[in-house]
């Protein structure tokens, strides 16, 4: 840890493809010139294109002795042209060989661009990119690129890109067989403290150096302040700043948020309409009658739980309406189509952007192996590509091995994390009883205000959704290390696979821990119950927990409400705390003084270190909340909302915490959001089954329909047309007290002349010959729920599959450009080199006649 009096040293180093020392010692120290925004050498013309940061091993061991301060090193490194010309060439990458000719065509917005030019980043600070057709570049055919200024044609995140590439493979030991190589195993070491492209600039303020571009001061102002919140993401700029792959990812991110803008939108108008409705509503206006709902008794919910009447749920029912009602239907299937066009308009969206930046044949290199993974090569076998002998860390029987004991402890945890459900279960079933009891008691004032506002199921559900909450947020730190730990074991090769590896682990493990609550509520609670006298316990003591009179789709709603919106405030927080107040402890603990004058370097040194698995975490938290918008979407239409206002407040939180915290991540190559989308097209695929089954056995729906269109006429009912009137009447079955066995409890009596009590289901009533079993009703509504969610899915999946039809993948401009680039890169590159060769060939036969 630094003090005030360190002393702060810096090394120069010209780079070539040569062998990384495990411990530096590269060239004499040079003193800093005092321009702590100078991107440049002492001597104003290399570029800083790396810093390594190393303790001097001498000064440890002077500590020793009693010196007060550590001594910190920083190698600056510089990429020649030569070398920039040769590693691009290795890496393909696509470089300007003459301006795109073809015409723009016109955006359909242009009618208004004087209003929406005030949500476009400013036009004076970031001017919009001259567009180029490119090839990849060639060492040899330099004269057909566009190269005006040598210092400016490779951008300084192509610059530190190559560098990175280079120290990543640079061996630094060889022992026996065993070559150690790359930076990566040399941080792991501890032998480097860090290695990082720098800042160009402060993020608040403009530095004053001509050569300084302060792109990173412009992405601040432009886009991390929060002043920006309304602008569109300068998406250009970011990725010329931090690469492709953070840019990939916030270009998602925000044409996820302005998809969501539509979905919000109805979402809210549903939400509108069942408010504005809830009062009207024939059924709750029935629960809610004295002469209806005040005469109804109700059995005991539970074996100490009293009786009670049906008006006692009057707002339950009211604020129930709001959600389960035909708009809500409407939506569900709104939102099914709505995942459709949002993945395949992504689809385009994001072959635009391969082509704008020169991504569409980008070609992957061999990735290198972990320093994990190489750390382990014992064992010997044959390539069965190259051919060649290779070091690996376990035979094929070692490897099926590991992958067993990964899959099994996966299922162990997964069987954790169901176990937590039946414990919160447990929990509600226990509770109801409580809440029963107390709430009911006619002798208890201190419960008197609330109830009339509060039910045993509502206090229920409430406070089982805190605790779940609660739960599911210890348990993902646990299984986050659990994920890790297991992909550690499997040992990956290369950082793709673990990557990868380490998203099904994380994705699984969240999907359960999140949505295993809510599915419970939806398809579990409630349905198997059995009838008054005759009770279904779990575990033998506990009786099973039934559903509202209106049904569960409200607690199914407030478990939503209270984890998707708990998750997101829990979230902004932490990225937004964590990340400055260590930067803040730090800067404490090194007491810099505003005297201290301390270079570029130095001041992304004392930032927070990017992380090893990049974007994962927030692709992660981003595909969370996606299945929360679409999975149970019918329950709660204003989930699209809430997730609108969260991004838009995610997008500003993860542009100020890279612009302002991190240091500047290594700039990476990415086509598109890699395992994700195949993760999202799974989540949309079953969305349109767990919606279509909400509807149909969570809500109250089909029933209500079943009773208006059948059972409220002739010949089932007495009422000349249909209407919902008596709808309450005929949901309700009847029990006799009589049957009810007896119950050693003085707090339990039945009232004077009650002989029977009604439940929520459709049974025979007492005295019919087929007392207590399910009725004409029932099968009906069975037969009319899974009608509706057959018609529904097939119509739904024909629909997306004719809409994943005409939609192209690529845009039609797109695919002409690319065509048009292919063409020109033909005829610049190979047809010059063709007459190259012939005017060689005519050479030599003049040379030969003469």
């Amino acid at each position: 840890m630094f003090n005030k009096y360190d002393v702060m040293e810096e090394e120069e180093y010209e780079f070539h493809p040569v062998d990384l020392p495990s411990e530096p010692c590269f060239s004499p120290q040079v003193g800093f010139n005092d321009k702590p925004d100078s991107l440049f050498f002492n001597d104003g013309v290399r570029r800083i294109d790396f810093v390594l940061a190393y303790e001097d091993e001498d000064k440890k061991e002077y500590e020793k002795s009693g010196c007060p301060y550590e001594k910190l090193m920083f190698l600056k490194v510089h990429m020649p042209w030569d070398v920039l010309c040769t590693y691009a060439e290795v890496l393909h990458i696509k470089l300007p060989i003459q301006p795109n000719d073809m015409p723009a065509r016109p955006s359909p917005l242009r009618f208004f661009s004087c209003i929406t030019k005030h949500f476009y980043p400013d036009e004076k600070l970031i001017s919009k990119e001259s567009e180029f057709f490119t090839a990849p570049f060639e060492k040899d055919r330099q004269d057909l690129f566009c190269i005006k200024d040598k210092d400016l044609f490779f951008t300084p995140s192509m610059r530190s890109r190559m560098a990175y590439y280079i120290l990543s493979r640079a061996p630094y030991d060889i022992r026996g067989n065993i070559k150690k190589f790359g930076i990566t195993k040399l941080l792991d070491s501890g032998v480097y403290k860090a290695a990082y492209p720098i800042h160009d600039c402060r993020f608040n303020v403009k530095s004053q150096e001509p050569e300084c571009p302060n792109e990173r001061y412009l992405l601040y102002e432009e886009w991390a302040h929060p002043k920006s919140f309304y602008k569109i993401q300068p998406l250009d700029l970011i990725r010329n700043y931090y690469g492709e792959k953070i840019g990939i990812y916030f270009a998602w991110l925000g044409f996820y948020t302005r998809m969501l803008t539509w979905a919000a939108v109805v979402g809210i108008g549903c939400f509108i309409y069942g408010y504005y409705t809830r009062d009207t509503s024939t059924w709750s206006k029935e629960v809610c009658d004295p002469d209806i709902g005040g005469k109804i008794v109700m059995c005991p919910q539970c074996d100490t739980c009293q009786y009670w009447t049906l008006n006692s749920t009057c707002n339950t029912s009211k604020n129930l309406c709001i959600f389960d009602n035909f708009g809500t239907l409407v939506f569900a299937v709104f939102m099914s189509v709505w995942v459709t066009l949002f993945l395949e308009f992504w689809k385009r969206y994001q072959a635009e952007l391969e082509y704008e930046w020169d991504t569409v044949e980008f070609l992957e290199q061999e990735e290198p192996p972990r320093p994990e993974y190489e750390a382990k090569c014992i064992y010997e076998r044959k390539n069965p590509i190259t051919g060649v002998k290779e070091k690996v860390p376990y035979t094929a029987c070692g490897r099926c091995v590991r992958v067993s004991i990964g899959m099994t402890t996966v299922v162990f945890w997964i069987m954790l994390i169901l176990a937590s459900v039946v414990a919160i279960t447990v929990y509600r079933l226990a509770v109801f009883f409580t809440f029963s009891r107390e709430l009911r008691n006619t002798n208890l004032t201190i419960a008197e205000p609330i109830k009339e506002y509060v039910t045993p199921q509502m206090a229920t559900s409430v406070t089982a959704s805190l605790i779940s909450f609660v739960v599911i947020m210890i348990l993902n730190i646990l299984y986050e290390r659990v994920a890790i730990w297991i992909t550690d074991f499997e040992l990956p090769r290369t950082k793709t696979d673990y990557e990868n590896s380490l998203t099904l682990k994380m994705f699984l493990f969240q999907f359960v821990n999140y949505y295993s609550s809510c599915f419970y509520i939806a398809f579990a609670k409630g349905k198997a119950v059995g009838h008054p006298g005759k009770p279904v316990y779990l575990l033998g003591k506990y009786r099973n927990e039934e559903c509202d009179p209106g049904g569960c789709l409200i607690e199914l709603t407030t478990q939503l409400a209270i984890i998707m919106g708990g998750k997101a405030i829990w979230n902004n927080i932490q990225e937004v705390l964590i990340p400055w107040l260590k930067n803040l402890i730090y800067r404490h603990c090194v007491h810099v003084t505003s005297e201290k004058v301390i270079p570029r370097w130095e001041q992304d040194y004392q930032l927070q270190p990017s992380s090893k698995l990049g974007l994962f975490y927030e692709y992660l938290e981003m595909a969370i909340q996606f299945g929360f918008v679409t999975l149970f979407v019918a329950s709660f239409p204003l989930a699209p909302a809430l997730a609108l206002l969260n991004n838009i407040i995610e997008i500003r939180v993860d542009a100020w915490k890279i612009t302002t915290q991190f240091r500047r991540d290594v700039p990476e190559k990415a086509q598109h959001i890699g395992a994700w989308q195949p993760i999202l097209q799974g989540i949309t695929i079953l969305a349109v089954v767990t919606n279509a089954m909400i509807i149909a056995f969570t809500s109250d729906m089909i029933p209500r329909l079943v009773y208006y269109w059948s059972f409220s006429v002739y010949p089932y009912g007495n009422n000349t047309e249909n209407t919902m009137k008596g709808y309450i009447n005929s949901s309700l079955s009847v029990f006799s007290t009589n049957d009810f066995p007896p119950v050693d409890d003085e707090y339990i009596h039945t009232p004077p002349n009650l002989t029977t009590c009604r439940y929520r289901d459709y049974r025979f009533p007492p005295g019919h010959q087929r007392q207590y079993e399910y009725n004409m009703f029932y099968w009906h509504v069975i037969a009319a729920k899974m009608a509706f969610i057959i018609v529904v899915e097939h119509i739904v999946y024909f629909t997306k599959f004719i809409l994943a039809y005409i939609i192209p993948d690529v845009p039609y401009a797109v695919k002409e450009q690319i065509k048009r680039e292919k063409y020109l890169t033909q005829v610049i590159l190979h047809e010059t080199n063709l007459k190259l060769v012939s005017k060689r060939l005519k050479a030599t036969e003049t040379e030969t006649e003469s």
